[in-house]
């Protein structure tokens, strides 16, 4: 029921409605130098990296660069891109838009502590290992979860796949490695609604989404919204293209509404929240977040990470220019949202780069984007700490390396042959080297003699027929685990490792 009261009211306002439009002059920041944020995104268009895109670059509490690009999907007459109306699914955006803030709002009300377990809150998530798991280690993916399970191969309704998520097991010692995992964001997503009562969406809606007037970011939109959502995938293992659903499989196992994915948004909506996480929790008077509580979730403290967000640390695209503060996620879909304390600034970008990408790589082109995106904003601020920078000579989408270059062509059969036989001529040289050593080796063993009772060797090639005692070596077996992992139990060698969450079931950016 709330969710179609939710739907009538974006309807009835056309999902209109977001920061003031302000000129970049009127903000410290060069009009003319944000223009490059049109070359960057209209190169990534016409290399076929994404058929449309939405941009809001925002500074000083307004929106002053915000602009959609392209069409929703490739047909020439399809609609045209909108900030304040086209619907993107947001992937993993939703573990900082949706997930971290719910925790976050809780955390507020002191419904919970970051060192709680977390099978306080979720009983069936226990044993072994487990048992230590807190919400702290949940939300700088430090858990010992992996980075996710196929939950779409075996669920057979939403109610099983949740089970399967409780169910499953740690690959390492919680805080001992760091794997980006969905199952954790899940993990924190059901944690909310057992403290609160109420489903994820149905949180948000009332905490978060509703009093800062988002009022077109929600989980499982109705179709009546289905000609303003950008489309994803044409031909997913659900066997017919998406639409208004979630692209994530598990997620979309999970019935949609997930705390690794799930959220759709616009460009305009998500303005919204940034900004109020750029004033410390707060929007036109009206408070979601406590100062200090963005001040600690957005403070990196593992690794990269914050507390569910990331930090800026020259990749994940925050381009090269935004400060050691900033903070941001990307998503899987084509999605990212950097803010930037320092220049009191933030960048978003909206993609459907999933949607039947023409480009030979669409993940290398909506990196270099993101990362553009964010330079040519920061670029264009000349008033605040860091002044008027350098422009570069070239963005990376100017340099387009690595989109769309035609695989080398081999060389010519006589060239490869002439590397043959000089590989071939190089392995038979070391062959005949290491037989020699073995001979030598071989040699030397046989020449042994019993001396007043104790073992000697006969050094080869001296002359001297000196003895030289030697020592028997101690030998140690070593055993390498093959069993499953059990009840919590590691498995061999996981430590200080680093998975990322791809494919159906994956929804890393």
């Amino acid at each position: 029921m709330f969710n179609l009261v939710f739907t009538a009211v974006i309807l009835a306002t056309g999902g209109i409605d977001g920061l003031p439009a302000k000129s970049p002059k009127s903000v410290g920041m060069s009009a003319e130098r944000l223009r490059s944020i049109d070359r960057v995104i209209q190169r990534g268009l016409k290399a076929g990296g994404y058929p449309g895109a939405s941009v809001v670059v925002g500074r000083k509490g307004a929106a002053v660069w915000e602009k959609g690009f392209g069409r929703l999907d490739w047909m020439s007459s399809g609609p045209a891109v909108s900030a304040d109306s086209t619907l993107y699914d947001i992937a993993s955006l939703t573990k900082v838009v949706g997930t971290s803030t719910a925790i976050m709002v809780l955390y507020d009300q002191g419904k919970l502590a970051l060192e709680d377990p977390v099978s306080r809150y979720l009983p069936a998530f226990s044993g072994g290992w487990r048992d230590s798991v807190t919400l702290r280690h949940l939300l700088t993916h430090r858990s010992g979860l992996p980075a996710g399970r196929d939950i779409w191969r075996v669920a057979l309704d939403p109610g099983h796949a949740r089970a399967v998520v409780l169910e499953s097991q740690l690959i390492c010692k919680p805080g001992d490695c760091y794997i980006y995992s969905d199952l954790g964001a899940d993990l924190l997503g059901m944690t909310v609604e057992s403290i609160s009562g109420q489903s994820l969406d149905v949180f948000l809606a009332e905490k978060v989404f509703t009093p800062l007037h988002m009022t077109s970011t929600l989980f499982r939109p109705a179709d009546s919204l289905w000609t303003r959502v950008a489309p994803t995938e044409i031909t997913p293992p659900r066997g017919y293209p998406l639409r208004g659903e979630v692209h994530d499989e598990n997620a979309y196992a999970l019935g949609g509404i997930a705390g690794h994915a799930g959220l759709f948004s616009t460009a305009t909506d998500l303005a919204i929240f940034a900004q109020m996480m750029l004033n410390g929790g707060e929007l036109n008077g009206v408070r979601i977040l406590s100062d200090s509580a963005v001040q600690l979730f957005t403070t990196r403290t593992a690794g990269s990470r914050a507390l569910g967000w990331d930090t800026c640390d020259g990749n994940g695209g925050c381009g090269s220019y935004f400060g050691a503060r900033a903070y941001g996620h990307t998503g899987f879909t084509g999605t990212s949202l950097w803010i930037d304390p320092d220049r009191e600034m933030f960048v978003i970008l909206l993609t459907n780069r999933v949607h039947a990408a023409r480009a030979k790589r669409p993940a290398t082109v909506i990196s270099d984007v993101r990362a553009d995106l964010a330079d040519a904003a920061a670029l264009a601020v000349v008033e605040g700490p860091y002044g008027m920078l350098a422009m570069p000579a070239a963005f990376r989408a100017d340099r387009a390396l690595g989109w769309n270059n035609p695989i080398r062509k081999s060389r010519s059969r006589s060239v490869r042959r002439g590397r043959t036989t000089h590989r071939v001529a190089v392995s038979a040289k070391r062959s005949a080297s290491r037989k020699s050593a073995r001979a030598a080796a071989s040699k030397a063993s046989s020449a042994k003699s019993s001396k007043g009772g104790k073992v000697v060797k006969v050094a080869p090639k001296r002359s001297s027929s000196k003895a030289v005692p030697v020592k028997k070596p101690s030998v140690k077996k070593s055993v390498r685990s093959t069993r499953k992992p059990i009840a919590g139990k590691p498995v061999a060698g996981a430590k200080n490792l680093v998975a990322k969450s791809r494919g159906p079931g994956g929804s890393r950016g």
